[in-house]
């Protein structure tokens, strides 16, 4: 996936309902060159479908935080089970099994610090962590 890909990612991510030739616009591409885009990350599972944000709730990928977080499962924690944990937080974006010293890698983003410490909380009360590290990322990749 190209640079391109991943503006047209990031708009539709922030407005899943823009324009073709909105996003065309912002990209510097024709109409039909973001429709062929679009339908490609579709066809291979980059992009599973499209979601309304509903007025409760607070826009985290707009004034949030975005961070990473390091997960040490407790031994008797189950890797699979908490795999399958992590899908129910929406915070999570990401959980990825890495090796090294800690078990996961998770990418989420909240709508502030507060939240961020809830998650945390969360993550050792419910989700059998036994020790976190938490990075918050400063910017985006602007390639």
């Amino acid at each position: 996936m190209d640079g391109i890909s991943e503006q047209i990612l990031s708009i539709l991510h922030t407005n899943g309902r823009a324009s073709f030739s909105e996003i065309g616009r912002q990209v510097g591409l024709s109409t039909n060159a973001v429709a062929a885009r679009v339908r490609r990350l579709e066809a291979t599972g980059v992009i599973i479908g499209y979601s309304a944000v509903l007025g409760t709730e607070i826009p985290e990928h707009v004034n949030g935080i975005e961070a990473f977080i390091d997960v040490r499962l407790t031994p008797e924690r189950d890797s699979e089970a908490f795999l399958t944990w992590t899908r129910s937080v929406r915070q999570i974006i990401d959980a990825v099994h890495v090796t090294g010293p800690y078990d996961y890698l998770l990418r989420i983003r909240t709508a502030d610090t507060a939240t961020l410490d809830r998650l945390l909380r969360l993550l050792k009360r419910e989700g059998g962590a036994a020790q976190t590290q938490t990075r918050l990322a400063l910017r985006p990749f602007a390639g």
